[in-house]
């Protein structure tokens, strides 16, 4: 418990004196230190948060959450009445796939081909978008590509596009690639130039003609309820589909987000040094401030008071300017990460540069999230830091010697 005696003796201490002119610029100095050190964590562990969520929104908006792929028997369609199943998806829908080359007089092109059935396209997410044009059913013999592969090869709605396909078909010359021409239906944008570029869909039934594949060999896309919790949701889709192979959106994307994971625990670790190096200047700071309270120290002593309550006015000194500069840096950071698109629309039309420009992150604003999990943690870890600091000048000052403090003061 802490006295009243030493609740008062501390906010003494706490308090500015025209005579502790350097002392003071180290209690601010470390005040700020820590204060920007907290907010800096804050606001790069809000947008890395951010960055990762959109990330995540824009993937699982493309791809389905997860795949039930079929080895050598097709899928059960009674175990779609499992009540697990039911519980975990909002919708299921067959696919399947395969690599083509889009072929024309000026160009050629690597495509990932999806194959969907007509009621099943008009299911997905991207399909849903604002920004899909065109029409939503596809059918035989049409092809929806995406909007980045639109703009590059000067494709539009109506056109007709060769698609070859490594699935070789017997001539009179001999074995040759299948050929198809598919007029494009529509355009879909899915906010992800990769994916823009890269992919396209077809029908079904095209499909498994293009590349010579069995309606048994169809995969079943599964369209989850909460996808974010797709580790758990991924055991439970293996019970359910024991003899059938599973893989989520998740393991499609392993190495980009445990890349981020890494480059996020990274720059919490350095991030960090900041709050650890203004914390030690409250170390230097409450040593000299002990040197400058020697005789006051010495009286305090003469008249009665314990080393105990001596370390603890130190001890407290310390610990509250950790504290309430933790508290800043958390509010600072917190209103930083809020306002962070207004701040960079500010900063890049006051200054006509362009901050986080939207060809390379593919994304249209600075994102953020904040986490009050991560801010509880970086408060924490904070205090603690600043905790740690302050026992060493306090012991020191309750084990001063009071004959010789009064005999040289």
């Amino acid at each position: 418990m802490i006295s009243q005696l030493e609740k008062e003796i501390t906010l003494k201490y706490l308090k500015t004196r025209k005579n502790d002119g350097f002392l003071n610029i180290i209690s601010i100095f470390s005040f700020i230190g820590i204060s920007l050190g907290v907010a800096v964590l804050i606001i790069v562990m809000s947008v890395m948060n951010g960055f990762r969520t959109e990330l995540v929104e824009k993937i699982i908006g493309f791809n389905s959450h997860a795949v039930i792929k079929p080895y050598d028997k097709p899928i059960d369609e009674k175990l779609f009445n499992n009540k697990e199943l039911n519980y975990l998806s909002e919708k299921f829908v067959y696919s399947n796939s395969g690599e083509g080359v889009l072929i024309n007089k000026d160009y050629t092109k690597g495509l990932l081909l999806r194959g969907y059935l007509t009621d099943d396209f008009q299911k997905l997410s991207i399909v849903k978008n604002d920004k899909f044009s065109g029409n939503k059913k596809i059918i035989q013999s049409f092809i929806s590509i995406g909007k980045e592969l639109s703009f590059n090869y000067n494709i539009a709605i109506g056109d007709k596009i060769l698609i070859m396909s490594p699935t070789g078909v017997q001539t009179i010359v001999g074995s040759l690639p299948k050929q198809e021409t598919y007029i494009v239906d529509s355009i879909f944008d899915s906010e992800i130039a990769d994916f823009d570029s890269n992919v396209a869909f077809i029908n079904l039934n095209d499909l498994e003609s293009l590349f010579d594949l069995k309606s048994s060999e169809r995969k079943l896309e599964v369209y989850l309820k909460n996808p974010n919790n797709i580790e758990i949701a991924k055991k439970k889709l293996e019970k359910i589909f024991d003899n059938y192979y599973v893989y989520t959106w998740s393991d499609l994307n392993k190495s980009l987000f445990s890349a981020l994971k890494v480059e996020r625990n990274v720059m919490f670790i350095i991030l960090s040094l900041i709050i650890i190096v203004a914390a030690f200047n409250i170390i230097s700071g409450l040593t000299i401030f002990v040197k400058n309270k020697t005789r006051e120290i010495a009286i305090l002593k003469s008249i009665g008071v314990n080393n105990t309550s001596i370390s603890k006015i130190f001890f407290m000194v310390g610990f509250l300017i950790g504290s309430i500069a933790t508290l800043f840096g958390i509010l600072l950071g917190v209103l930083f990460s809020f306002y962070v698109e207004n701040i960079r629309e500010f900063l890049s039309n006051f200054f006509n540069i362009s901050l986080f420009p939207e060809e390379i992150y593919f994304l249209s604003k600075m994102p953020s999230e904040i986490d009050p999990k991560s801010i509880l943690i970086i408060g924490a870890c904070s205090i603690f830091i600043t905790t740690i600091v302050s026992i060493y000048p306090a012991i020191k000052a309750s084990r001063m010697n009071t004959v010789k403090a009064l005999k040289y003061e």
